[in-house]
């Protein structure tokens, strides 16, 4: 089968949208399969080289309003072209705007199937767009809502995510197909390695963070309640690991406890020093509210880590409260999480039993599984697409493929008014966000 997969963020880009689209396609191309991979180029990524192994890059203006994604020049008929000799089954979109819009226009004037992967709570990330606003959130709620019903299918990455977007109003089927992880890849890692690179005593006890550090993963809320934790804790060390704006907010609480020297800022790290910074730690601590799916809880898990989490979305899904880890209520303060980690550090018997339960649970989102999902779901949807195109290919003929084009460039028009007028109706009715 051939796909191809539209994406505003890809590898070398650190983040789980473009570790979950980078994982999927090495997978179904070692199952037989071709995958194009549609993306901005990045000052890390060679465009001439990536070309020529199924990966199109396209021109992208870096470092979007202060933050690390980059957002594409549109050039249609460089895609276009690519598409056509490509020949895809099924497009695959990842995201709702930019390059998912020109996945929309690619899928419509070709009768191919469109699967849109719901990976994000857009209305958590509008900050880059415009501080504090409210009325962003709603549009870019009702933008992703209205995009989801543009296409064949939607995949989630979770349970939560998948009953939240049917409440906003998504009406085409959903899936729940999480993204995989490489469980025999994290399950080994070099413990006192890591910690002998970065000075961390072999005999500390380590709670540890691995993730993008930025404002929509609640690090300052994390990083307030483990300073209060380990002042109890002498022989504790902080293990964050990650770059991000939010850097400089955790070292100055930290500087501000005077327990500087007890937080380790270990930078982005990757491959094999990725999977030892996970063994390196006794505690893995998350306070996100805005993820789809917890996929560096699982990767943790996978390594023997147990997690405490707050209950939402993506989280929920992972941690089996006073079974793997602990999970705290939503609305969960800075002291109890820190009264939490405090308790859970202190006694060594939980601590020993959530880790034995850890390996069990990351074993069910081992990545083959997840693969072997999504493909099933491609093979619906090209199946059902070619009985009803006009041809064994699935392609439109000519005058179809026009009227085809006409109505892609409609559905995104009506797309974005419709989010308008309901951003709008939000606002004169205040309307509160779900949870």
């Amino acid at each position: 089968m051939k796909i191809c997969m539209f994406t505003n963020t890809y590898l070398p880009h650190v983040g789980g949208v473009a570790r979950s689209v980078s994982m999927f396609t090495e997978d179904l191309r070692q199952m037989g399969n071709d995958v194009l991979v549609i993306a901005p180029e990045y000052p890390d990524s060679d465009r001439r080289s990536e070309n020529g192994r199924d990966i199109l890059r396209v021109p992208a203006i870096q470092n979007f309003n202060g933050s690390d994604f980059s957002v594409r020049i549109p050039l249609p008929f460089i895609i276009d072209d690519t598409i056509d000799n490509f020949k895809p089954d099924v497009i695959h979109s990842h995201h709702p705007y930019l390059l998912g819009d020109a996945a929309l226009r690619a899928a419509g004037r070709r009768g191919l199937p469109l699967i849109f992967t719901h990976h994000t709570l857009y209305e958590e990330y509008t900050h880059y767009v415009s501080e504090n606003s409210d009325t962003m959130k709603h549009f870019a709620m009702h933008l992703s809502t209205e995009y989801a019903n543009l296409c064949t299918s939607i995949v989630t990455p979770s349970m939560s995510i998948a009953s939240l977007i049917k409440k906003r109003g998504v009406i085409t089927p959903v899936v729940e197909i999480p993204t995989g992880v490489d469980i025999s890849f994290f399950s080994k890692g070099h413990r006192k390695q890591f910690r002998e690179k970065f000075r961390i005593p072999q005999d500390a006890f380590v709670i540890g963070h691995l993730g993008r550090l930025a404002p929509e993963k609640n690090l300052i809320f994390l990083a307030q309640a483990i300073s209060d934790a380990m002042g109890a804790l002498p022989n504790s060390r902080f293990l964050v690991v990650g770059k991000g704006p939010t850097e400089k907010e955790i070292v100055q609480i930290f500087q501000k406890k005077g327990i500087a020297d007890r937080l380790i800022m270990a930078g982005k790290q990757t491959g094999s020093w990725l999977r030892d910074a996970y063994h390196a730690m006794d505690l893995f601590v998350f306070a996100s509210k805005s993820e789809t799916q917890g996929m560096v809880l699982i990767e943790a898990m996978a390594a023997g880590l147990p997690v405490i989490a707050i209950d939402a979305p993506g989280a929920r899904e992972v941690v089996l409260n006073s079974t793997n880890g602990v999970l705290l209520p939503n609305d969960a303060s800075e002291h109890m999480f820190s009264e939490t980690a405090r308790d859970a550090i202190l006694s060594s018997e939980n601590i020993s039993r959530w880790r034995e339960v850890a390996l069990k649970t990351a074993l069910q989102f081992d990545r083959k599984i997840c693969a072997e999902k999504l493909y099933r779901l491609y093979q619906e949807v090209a199946d059902d697409s070619k009985r009803v195109a006009g041809d064994e290919n699935g392609y439109l003929n000519t005058w179809e493929n026009l009227l085809a084009g006409i109505q892609s460039e409609w559905d995104l028009i009506t797309e974005k008014v419709k989010a308008v007028v309901k951003t709008v109706s939000d606002n004169q009715n205040e309307v509160q966000f779900d949870e």
